[in-house]
């Protein structure tokens, strides 16, 4: 059986994406706007710490483009000088603690982190939206490129389901110095994981009047990657319920430059536990920057 975090675990509490975007609907239709806040699940409670981990840490403050003071975690690599640097971008619930465990091995593997929260999580100011995480990211990429220490031409963004989506519209926008994308079950596009988060509940029929809430084409993760020259290592397993492998699917046909790997067994953020595949993302990461 597959191991999960418990960390994770312990958040497992309805905060996933499929639930939130059901709720979504629900939402929009009972006219309680705006729908997208109901697609992130944000807390400030403290799950984890570097300390626990033996990891340094150093907190950063960051400005968003609406003025909210974003949080992050600076992991540095355990080794100096780093072989690269990782912008880290999680996923739509609770904050960087909760999902530190996919990031926490990384300093060892010899890569500084970067572990952001979005408007709305943590300790982050503001109130999240499907665009202003976005440009959140954006604010933690100009930093890297600003930190004193950090090769501004190697860096790698991973991302994780919501966090994996919102990098590749990132990286369509900014990928300077950005060698290689690491996406963990992204979804392909908003009103796509809409239908599969409704389809067979009582909101499927009602669907086609919440989808022009959600962002048009221009705006989907599919759409981004197709307009990227950058590699692409996509992760999902074909267990996931959550967010259906077909999305990481549509992604790599879309995408100029991709590899895939699909995990048996593993459900939603869980291809992330296996050293054989942590050992594959290092290898992937250490190839990029050479």
């Amino acid at each position: 059986m597959r191991r999960r975090l418990p960390e994770r675990r312990a958040t497992a509490r309805g905060v996933w994406l499929r639930a939130a975007i059901a709720m979504s609907v629900a939402a929009l239709l009972a006219g309680c706007l705006p729908v997208e806040r109901l697609f992130f699940y944000p807390d400030a409670r403290v799950y984890t710490t570097p300390a626990q981990f033996g990891l340094a840490h150093e907190d950063v403050w960051l400005t968003a483009a609406d003025g909210s003071r974003l949080h992050a975690w600076w992991l540095p690599a355990k080794l100096q000088p780093a072989l690269g640097t990782v912008l880290h971008l999680h996923g739509n619930a609770a904050n960087v603690s909760n999902h530190l465990p996919l990031a926490a091995w990384l300093p060892a593997q010899g890569f500084n982190v970067l572990m952001l929260d979005y408007r709305g999580f943590g300790r982050s100011e503001g109130g999240p939206t499907l665009d202003g995480v976005v440009e959140d990211a954006q604010a933690a990429l100009r930093a890297l490129h600003a930190r004193p220490g950090v090769d501004a031409d190697r860096l790698i963004v991973i991302g994780h389901s919501l966090g994996a989506a919102t990098a590749l519209r990132l990286l369509a926008a900014d990928s300077a110095g950005v060698r290689l994308a690491v996406l963990d079950a992204p979804f392909a596009s908003y009103r796509g994981i809409a239908r599969d988060a409704a389809g067979g509940t009582v909101l499927a029929p009602a669907l086609p009047l919440a989808l022009p809430a959600l962002p048009d084409a221009d705006k989907d993760p599919v759409t981004a990657a197709a307009r990227l020259d950058l590699p692409l290592l996509i992760l999902h397993g074909d267990a996931d319920t959550v967010i259906p492998l077909h999305h990481s699917q549509q992604i790599a046909k879309a995408a100029k430059n991709a590899q895939s790997i699909v995990v048996p067994g593993a459900g939603h953020l869980q291809t992330f536990d296996d050293p054989r595949l942590r050992a594959q993302i290092v290898q992937a990461m250490q190839a990029a920057l050479r």
